[in-house]
């Protein structure tokens, strides 16, 4: 399976677990996603009333610089660990 494919399917697996992870995990699963789909950030962040706007904002942001790829692998990884601890 190609590194592609591999990261498409784990985008789709983590969707279906039966327990929703912590809100930390998932903006950690935000942040990588964009980053390996769109590179670095590229709006302005949100206004101050939109919390979690601001929230998946600063979790994107927070991987400025990181490679496409990295940011792949860091994805697959993640999203491994988030379907085995909460089963799918």
């Amino acid at each position: 399976m190609s590194h592609q494919a591999e990261f498409e399917k784990v985008a789709e697996d983590v969707k279906k677990v039966k327990t929703k992870p912590t809100d930390q995990e998932l903006l950690d699963l935000y942040g990588l996603y964009k980053q390996a789909i769109v590179g670095d950030v590229n709006t302005d962040r949100p206004g101050m009333l939109d919390l979690k706007g601001k929230a998946k904002w600063d979790a994107w942001s927070s991987r400025k610089g990181m490679s496409k790829d990295e940011a792949m692998s860091a994805y697959i990884t993640l999203g491994k660990e988030i379907i085995s601890k909460y089963g799918m």
